[in-house]
């Protein structure tokens, strides 16, 4: 099974995702390398699709995909800077989780966004 380091970046109530050319919405995020922790792995990826850096990082949860392992962290980034399409990625977006629902996206995409709008909801409503 790969690990991969999965980013979710939340600004105005929006979710940024990234797509390389001809492929489907994601969030940031990519393989952590051999002796990398995975927090390094997310700071690193974020900052390499989109050339946000992370101002904190906060471990959210593990999901697990088709065969792949996704440690999921919420990145607190600076609200001025602008998320720009950087290396692979060649288009970066802000959207509503409602919308990411009507998006072609991928699987574990919609399936990390819903787990993190209901674990905000259960915490809203405490």
């Amino acid at each position: 099974m790969k690990n991969r380091a999965t980013v979710l970046c939340v600004r105005h109530d929006r979710i940024l995702l990234v797509a390389r050319a001809r492929s489907r919405w994601a969030l940031p995020g990519g393989r952590i390398r051999r002796d990398e922790a995975p927090h390094d792995a997310a700071s690193r990826e974020l900052d390499e699709e989109t050339t946000l850096a992370a101002d904190g990082l906060v471990y959210l949860f593990q999901f697990k995909g088709f065969n792949t392992q996704h440690y999921v962290f919420f990145a607190e980034v600076d609200s001025s800077s602008p998320a720009q399409a950087s290396n692979e990625i060649v288009r970066c977006k802000w959207f509503t989780p409602s919308k990411i629902a009507t998006l072609s996206a991928s699987v574990p995409t919609r399936g990390i966004v819903e787990l993190f709008c209901k674990q905000i909801g259960a915490f809203k409503a405490w």
